[in-house]
């Protein structure tokens, strides 16, 4: 491949949280969260190949900003994201992000992105990835215990790559319980509002947890959860902040994405060390085993990572030129000579 102009990199596509929502509602919310979950496992596929870290996160008692990076070789990637739980209460998101994706053979920059919306996107759509390989065959009951921001996100990927069309919804805010059975109605669900989370998990062969406070809490308690479920635990996801009881994972077969991510963040960082998981990637390249029995309790301790984000951002950039919902950014200074940086500021004068 010949390399690009310099007039080929002198904008920068940019995806508004406008023209994500437009190309939601362009694609359809389900075949997106299929097609991103397919880049998700795509990239899981050739784990091997990308730089891994865990992210870099700056903590303050309010909440956590993180960076997100990971390379391929060929492309760069990083997420800036936050965690604020107590944003909730002031009407602002818990969760904000943007991310970007360059060319790693100039450094530039080829794509910047809104990612409030698409990590939710991605979230989901890697919790039902995961799910497609770890959850009882047949699964079409889930309990989703944490109604916010994310629930929607979840149930719609759960429905479009494994068929859950049964969903039994519980949250310590009941307005928040009613406003996800409000958005969830005409997507093809049996909705059932429960007052606690011991209701929400009868029936279920799929549960996900996903609560917001920074804490170290206990959602479920190890009585709680029977043989035969799939834990889709995706709330805990920085230091001081869990969900599980301690005994469930010592019941269950647990999987990650990166462990020395997870062991920080995730519901293991209640455990030893040493204690075992599999990695996902080595489930979906067949070199690990995912369910193996009808009754062994296999749990997803997912905080995300930065290649999920890469895969999505991915998924976004094919999109762009067939849809044309971006606009260009003048973000790149691109003197005649590149050497005249400051040639170039002068003449703007004029």
């Amino acid at each position: 491949m010949s390399a690009p102009t310099p007039s080929d990199l002198a904008y920068v596509p940019f995806v508004s949280v406008d023209h994500m929502m437009q190309l939601v509602h362009h694609i359809g919310i389900e075949t997106m969260l299929r097609g991103i979950a397919e880049y998700v496992e795509a990239d899981f596929h050739r784990w091997e190949l990308f730089d891994k870290t865990p992210r870099v996160a700056s903590h303050s008692k309010e909440g956590v900003i993180e960076l997100m990076p990971t390379s391929d070789g060929e492309v760069y990637g990083f997420k800036y994201v936050n965690g604020h739980p107590k944003n909730t209460k002031e009407g602002l998101q818990t969760v904000t992000a943007f991310g970007l994706l360059a060319d790693v053979y100039t450094g530039y920059p080829v794509l910047l992105s809104e990612m409030t919306i698409l990590t939710a996107l991605r979230t989901a759509a890697t919790s039902a990835m995961v799910a497609k390989h770890l959850a009882p065959k047949g699964a079409r009951t889930m309990a989703m215990i944490g109604n916010g921001a994310q629930s929607e996100f979840q149930a719609l990927a759960m429905k479009a790559l494994n068929g859950v069309d049964h969903l039994r919804l519980y949250d310590i805010d009941s307005n928040a319980t009613e406003k996800a059975m409000r958005n969830l109605q005409g997507w093809g669900f049996t909705l059932t509002a429960c007052a606690t989370p011991e209701e929400a998990i009868q029936g279920a062969q799929i549960i996900t947890t996903c609560t917001a406070d920074k804490q170290c809490a206990t959602i479920l308690s190890d009585n709680m959860v029977g043989a035969g479920v799939h834990i889709n635990a995706i709330g805990g996801d920085c230091p001081g902040k869990t969900e599980l009881h301690k005994d469930i994972l010592l019941r269950s077969d647990v999987f990650v994405e990166f462990p020395p991510q997870t062991r920080i963040e995730g519901e293991i960082q209640q455990m030893p060390e040493d204690f075992a998981v599999t990695e996902m990637w080595q489930v979906i390249n067949g070199t690990a085993k995912g369910r193996t029995s009808d009754s062994q309790i296999t749990l997803f301790d997912g905080v995300g990572f930065a290649t999920e984000d890469f895969s999505a951002l991915r998924y976004v950039r094919d999109k762009l030129h067939e849809t044309g919902l971006f606009q260009q950014l003048d973000m790149l200074a691109d003197p005649d000579d590149p050497r005249d940086l400051f040639g170039m500021v002068q003449r703007a004068k004029s």
